[in-house]
């Protein structure tokens, strides 16, 4: 029996010695581990590359940045000031000279042949002509005596339908001007102008401002780079509330870049569709509200929107089928009613010139596309050649300064 017990008190210190052997060895790797650096690669030796290991013109690129770099850096406030207030999208001078074929838009060739066949003759005003479309107008639309809301033509719960139906509210009605501007007024001259980019280069500027009345259209920008071409005479400008969306954030933010914008409208009047669409009608009070706040010197007036369905109908019974009417069809339109002799400028819709065929882009000022799903350009100039080939009135093509036009 003792015998027995001291195998087994000697097999259970064995086995006790094995255990304690076996946790010494798990607790030397485990704290080895813990404290022994992982493997990295031997660090690599800063040395002159060979030929072979430099990519290809780099060093030439490279010694050309180290020349323009490597000078002592100061801000020039000049050039930055110049470089954050300047207009984006703006192309450069045009020059005229005659074009390869693949740069003439498709179709443009043939079109400017038909259009100086009706175009190319000399133009005399047609008094009786004139004065037969100016009547209908007169009766159709009234836009001397409608086409603008007055506390005088809109009372306060006049409802102003269009695309939606809105209600005149006291809030409102202030904003609106007490007398309408062209009530009994007619002016012998004007001139509409365009954006197109025809009046790039043209040296029209003179001709323009030498009218008694010049209308523009979009806030288009007056800039003295462009005065010789455009002028600088404005009594009425256009603004879409989409330019008022984009360029100055739905005035919701900052608004003295807005108002400085006007500076170069100076008294004239500001035309706002605020009741052409629903969309419309915040943005546009909020532009009224920020020239009062600013005490800016441009009127603003709201179209009627009644005058613009009386519009889409008339244009629709002389053939023209389109989802809205340009703004630039619209004041020539109005123009017909208050002027005896209306003058067009910037009315161009094609890629091309009339004369020599050189590239145009879509406005004097930038190359945005129209929206072509919105405006039928094309069919709209069709309507201004008919009245121009009638004697109505003066569409000017060519360039002011060499008499082509």
């Amino acid at each position: 029996m003792r015998g027995q017990l001291s195998k087994y008190f000697l097999s259970l210190m064995i086995t006790v010695l094995c255990l304690g052997s076996l946790m010494t060895t798990l607790i030397w790797y485990m704290w080895v581990g813990k404290h022994v650096e992982p493997q990295r690669p031997a660090s690599q030796k800063k040395h002159a590359p060979k030929p072979s290991e430099i990519c290809k013109g780099c060093k030439e690129i490279i010694s050309k940045v180290q020349e323009r770099y490597n000078q002592t850096w100061k801000k020039q406030e000049d050039n930055y000031l110049k470089f954050s207030h300047e207009e984006p999208h703006r192309p450069p001078p045009q020059k005229k000279r005659a074009p390869k074929l693949s740069e003439i838009c498709k179709g443009c060739k043939e079109i400017i042949d038909k259009v100086h066949q009706r175009y190319n003759q000399t133009w005399k005003k047609n008094e009786k002509n004139h004065l037969k479309f100016r009547l209908q107008l007169k009766i159709r639309c009234n836009g001397s005596g409608n086409g603008i809301l007055t506390q005088e033509n809109t009372p306060v719960g006049t409802k102003l339908i269009h695309q939606t139906t809105m209600q005149v509210t006291p809030e409102i009605f202030k904003t609106f001007i007490k007398e309408h501007p062209f009530s009994d007024k007619t002016w012998d001259t004007c001139s509409v102008v365009g954006n197109g980019g025809i009046l790039g280069n043209s040296g029209c500027g003179k001709m323009i401002d030498s009218a008694d009345f010049v209308i523009r259209c979009n806030l288009a920008p007056l800039e003295t780079e462009f005065e010789k071409d455009v002028g600088s005479k404005t009594d009425l400008v256009t603004a879409n509330p989409s330019i008022l969306n984009i360029k100055y954030q739905a005035l919701m933010g900052l608004r003295r870049p807005f108002v400085d914008s006007l500076r170069k409208y100076g008294s004239s009047l500001l035309l706002l569709p605020a009741f052409s669409a629903s969309i419309n009608t915040a943005v546009c009070l909020r532009a009224v509200h920020t020239i009062e706040d600013f005490k800016s010197p441009i009127q603003p007036v709201f179209l009627n929107p009644q005058y613009l369905d009386s519009l889409a109908q008339f244009w629709r019974s002389e053939g023209l089928k389109e989802r809205r009417l340009s703004t630039g069809l619209i004041m020539v339109t109005l123009a017909l009613e208050l002027c005896k002799n209306v003058h067009l400028y910037g009315f161009w819709p094609f890629g091309n010139h009339p004369y020599g065929l050189y590239t145009l882009t879509n406005h004097y000022y930038d190359d945005r596309p129209v929206n072509k799903y919105v405006h039928k350009m094309p069919a709209e100039f069709d309507q201004l050649l008919r009245m121009h080939s009638q004697g109505m009135l003066r569409l000017h093509l060519g360039d002011c300064k060499t008499g082509d036009n």
